[in-house]
């Protein structure tokens, strides 16, 4: 979690999202498209994680400032499943508002 949180951070990492990302899951999402900073990310709280077998869930709330620099919070509840010992991103259930 906190690895694909960086490469959103840093920005031109959209092929390790992609990499990370489970293929049944990617929904058109390129490593171009990924690889392009689209906010400035400001902090990251992993609020819980848990796993359950080869599936694991990460809440977590990441602070942003948006194009109009406006503080806003990113709160996601993500599901993972491993694969060949290897976890992979689905999906998230998320929600954004100003701080």
């Amino acid at each position: 979690m906190r690895s694909r949180f960086t490469a959103y951070t840093i920005g031109g990492y959209g092929q390790y999202l992609v990499d990370t990302w489970h293929p049944a899951y990617i929904r058109g999402n390129t490593a171009n498209s990924l690889s392009l900073k689209t906010h400035d990310w400001r902090s990251l709280n992993i609020l819980q994680a848990k796993q359950q077998g080869n599936n694991g869930g990460v809440e977590f709330v990441a602070d942003f400032l948006d194009n109009k620099g406006v503080l806003q919070r990113h709160h996601e509840v993500s599901a993972f499943k491993r694969h060949k010992g290897r976890w992979y991103y689905t999906d998230g259930k998320v929600s954004i508002r100003p701080v």
